[in-house]
C-alpha cells in the first residue's frame, strides 16, 4: 500500500507542482486575518503564560488554515469524477486506501508549505514561540488536515458536482470555525456557546496548539487535542476508504 500511495500521490501533486500559485493564492484567507484581524487582539486578549497575542491567535490561525485546505480539498477530486479518472482508476490493482491516502497526503504537503509561510508571516508581526512547539504544532496540524481531507473526498462521492458539495462544505466549515475559538478563545465566550464547542472536535485542537505554542507540551489540552485528533483521522481514513470500496463495487 505505500508503493501505491506514493504513486497517488506523485499523480495528484503533478498539477501543484506545475502551478505553484495556487498554494500562495489559497493563503490568502488566513493571511488577511493574521495581518487585519490579528492587530486588533493586542490588548484585548490576556492569556496565562503568553507574551502577546499572536501566542494565541497564530495557533488558531494554522487551524482555520488546516480547516479550509483540508475542508474544501473534495472540489480537486469532483473533476476526476466527471473525467471518469476514478473509475478508470478502479480496475486497477491500486489499493483503494492507496487511492484516498495518496490524495490526502497530497493535501498535507501542501498545507504544511501553507503553514511554514503562514508561521513566518506571525513571526514578522511579532509571535514569538518555542522550536519544538512550532514543530509539534506543525504535525498536529497535518494530521488535522489530513483528516479532514478525508472526510472532503467522502463527501465529493456522494455530492458529485460543485452545486450539491459547496453549499454543504460551506454550511460545515463556518460553524466548525467560529465554535472553535480559532478567533477567540472559547473561554471568552458564555456559558452556552461553551458547552456547544465542547462537541466540536477542532476546539480540542484549538486548544493543543495554543499550549504547544506556549511551550506546556505536558499540558491535558495537547494530550486531549492529540487524541481527538488522532481518532477523528483514523475515522475519516475508514469511512473514505469504505465510500471508496462501495463507488467501486
Amino acid at each position: 500500500m505505500p508503493r501505491d500511495t506514493l504513486l497517488v500521490f506523485r499523480h495528484t501533486i503533478g498539477p501543484v507542482l506545475r502551478s505553484p500559485v495556487t498554494i500562495v493564492i489559497s493563503m490568502v484567507h488566513p493571511v488577511l486575518y493574521l495581518v487585519l484581524f490579528g492587530p486588533l487582539l493586542e490588548n484585548l486578549v490576556r492569556v496565562p503564560g503568553a507574551t502577546n497575542s499572536w501566542q494565541v491567535f497564530a495557533p488558531g490561525i494554522l487551524v482555520q488554515l488546516a480547516l479550509f485546505t483540508g475542508g474544501f480539498a473534495g472540489f480537486a477530486l469532483l473533476p476526476d469524477l466527471r473525467a471518469g479518472v476514478v473509475e478508470r482508476m478502479r480496475v486497477t490493482p491500486v489499493s483503494r486506501t492507496a487511492l484516498l491516502l495518496g490524495r490526502v497526503l497530497r493535501d498535507v504537503v501542501v498545507t504544511m508549505v501553507q503553514a511554514v509561510l503562514l508561521l513566518a508571516a506571525a513571526a514578522v508581526l511579532g509571535m514569538r514561540a518555542p522550536v519544538a512547539g512550532l514543530a509539534l504544532g506543525l504535525l498536529l496540524a497535518a494530521v488535522l488536515s489530513g483528516a479532514l481531507s478525508a472526510a472532503s473526498y467522502t463527501m465529493a462521492l456522494s455530492l458529485p458536482n460543485e452545486y450539491q458539495f459547496a453549499p454543504v462544505v460551506q454550511s460545515l466549515t463556518l460553524p466548525l470555525m467560529l465554535l472553535s475559538g480559532v478567533l477567540l478563545p472559547m473561554a471568552l465566550a458564555p456559558d452556552w456557546l461553551r458547552v456547544v464547542s465542547w462537541f466540536n472536535p477542532l476546539s480540542y485542537a484549538v486548544d493543543a496548539e495554543r499550549a504547544l505554542f506556549l511551550g506546556d507540551y505536558a499540558a491535558t489540552d495537547v494530550l486531549v487535542g492529540v487524541l481527538v485528533v488522532v481518532v477523528v483521522f483514523g475515522f475519516t481514513v475508514v469511512w473514505g476508504t469504505r465510500s471508496y470500496r462501495r463507488r467501486n463495487a
